[in-house]
C-alpha cells in the first residue's frame, strides 16, 4: 500500500482588527482640579486608563469657585459659562439637572459714574450657572471620577517636583506637600498632565528641570490678576424696603476700579439675601496686587457705591485675590504635549479665558494623549 501522506497542518483563521490585543491601561497624573483638569482626567478615565488627580486646594473647582457665608454663597471666581462647543454640551448632559440658565444674559454697560451707557445688550446666548454654586459641577465630576476603579483624588496636595520614577526611570513620580507640611511621593505614572495657570506650570517644570521647550512656550502667555469683593446686605430683606440698589442684576463697568458686578441673589438656586460680587479691573488689580486686603476692600466698596448708588454699609464684606484670573495673551493652540516625555499642559489660557475654553483645552490634551 502506498505510504499515507502526512496530514497538513490546519490553517489558523486570520485575526480580525477587533481581535487585536488591546493596549494595557496606563496611569496618568493630572495636576489641577479645575475645569481643564477634570475634562482631561474624565476623558482619560472613560477611555479605560487609570487617573490620579491632584489639587492644592481643599475642594475641586479652580476658579469655578464658590465661597460660603452666613448670608449665602458667592461665586467669587467665574460668574457663569456659555456653551458653544457640541462636546461641552454633551459633557453637561451627564448632569442635566445641575446647570440652570441665568436670566442676566443681557447686561448693562456702565460709564465711570455708574450711569447706564448701553442697556439691554443683545442676548446672543444663555448664561449658565450650576446650582447651588459654580463649584457644584466640578464637585459632581470629581465624585464620579473618584468612584471609578483605580482612580485616585488627592486634594490639599501640592505637587512640588516632577522626576523620573526611582524604580522605573521610564515612568514619572511626583513629590508633594500636603496638610501640616506632610510630604509624599506618588510614583508609577506613564504621563503627567498639568492643568495649571501657565506661570505655575512653568515654575513646576523649571524647578523640576523638565522640558525647556515647553517652558519657553509658556512664557509667551499673559494672564492678568483680579481682586474680587463680596458684599451682603441682609437689611434689604426687610418688608418696608424695596429692592436695594439698581434694577439690573449684572453689569460691565468702565469704572477704573471695577470691571464687573453681579447680584448673586438673582441667580437660580441661591438664597434671597441681597448679595453682590464685584470684580476689579485687570489694570487696577495689577497696580494693587500686593496691597493689604483691608485697604483693597475699602477702595472697592467706595467704587461699588459710586457705580450702584448703594450707600448702605454691608453687613458682610470679604475679598479674594486671584493672581491668575484672565488671559490677556493666549498660547494660540489648545494644549502643549510632548509625546516623547509624556508631559503636557492645558488650561483656558491656551485659547482664551472662558470656562468652555478650559474644557476644550483639557479635552483636546487628553485626546492627544490617547
Amino acid at each position: 500500500m502506498p505510504a499515507k501522506k502526512p496530514a497538513k497542518p490546519s490553517k489558523r483563521p486570520r485575526t480580525s482588527a477587533v481581535e487585536k490585543p488591546v493596549a494595557a491601561p496606563r496611569h496618568y497624573a493630572v495636576v489641577g482640579a479645575g475645569m481643564a483638569g477634570l475634562a482631561c482626567a474624565r476623558t482619560l478615565a472613560q477611555a479605560g486608563h487609570r487617573v490620579s488627580l491632584f489639587d492644592k486646594s481643599a475642594t475641586p473647582g479652580g476658579r469655578m469657585a464658590t465661597r460660603a457665608s452666613d448670608f449665602g454663597s458667592f461665586d467669587h471666581g467665574a460668574q457663569y459659562f456659555t456653551v458653544r462647543d457640541s462636546r461641552f454640551a454633551l459633557a453637561l448632559q451627564t448632569t442635566p439637572a445641575l446647570c440652570k440658565p441665568w436670566s442676566a444674559n443681557t447686561v448693562r454697560v456702565l460709564d465711570e459714574l455708574g450711569r447706564v451707557a448701553a442697556a439691554g445688550l443683545p442676548a446672543r446666548e444663555p448664561h449658565w450657572v450650576p446650582v447651588p454654586g459654580m463649584n457644584a459641577l466640578l464637585r459632581e465630576w470629581t465624585a464620579a471620577l473618584a468612584n471609578q476603579a483605580g482612580a485616585q483624588v488627592e486634594l490639599q496636595t501640592r505637587v512640588v517636583k516632577i522626576e523620573a520614577d526611582s524604580l522605573n526611570p521610564q515612568r514619572w513620580q511626583l513629590r508633594t506637600e500636603g496638610a501640616a507640611e506632610s510630604q509624599h511621593v506618588y510614583s508609577g505614572f506613564d504621563g503627567v498632565l498639568l492643568a495649571l495657570p501657565a506661570p505655575q506650570a512653568h515654575e513646576l517644570l523649571q524647578s523640576s528641570n523638565q522640558l525647556p521647550s515647553l517652558r519657553g512656550a509658556l512664557t509667551q502667555v499673559g494672564i492678568a490678576p483680579c481682586w474680587t469683593l463680596m458684599l451682603a446686605f441682609p437689611q434689604a430683606m426687610q418688608p418696608n424696603l424695596s429692592a436695594l440698589g439698581p434694577q439690573w442684576n449684572a453689569a460691565r463697568s468702565t469704572h477704573h476700579r471695577i470691571a464687573w458686578l453681579a447680584r448673586e441673589s438673582s441667580k437660580p438656586g441661591r438664597s434671597a439675601v441681597e448679595r453682590w460680587t464685584v470684580q476689579a479691573s485687570a489694570a487696577w488689580s495689577q497696580e494693587h496686587l500686593h496691597d493689604d486686603a483691608a485697604r483693597v476692600q475699602a477702595k472697592l466698596i467706595k467704587a461699588f457705591s459710586e457705580v450702584t448708588g448703594i450707600r448702605a454699609a454691608p453687613t458682610h464684606a470679604d475679598t479674594q485675590r486671584w493672581a491668575y484670573a484672565q488671559t490677556t495673551v493666549p498660547l494660540g493652540k489648545s494644549h502643549l504635549w510632548d509625546a516623547k516625555a509624556n508631559i503636557g499642559t492645558c488650561g483656558d489660557w491656551c485659547i482664551g479665558h472662558r470656562v468652555e475654553d478650559a474644557f476644550v483645552s483639557g479635552l483636546e490634551l487628553a485626546l492627544a494623549v490617547l
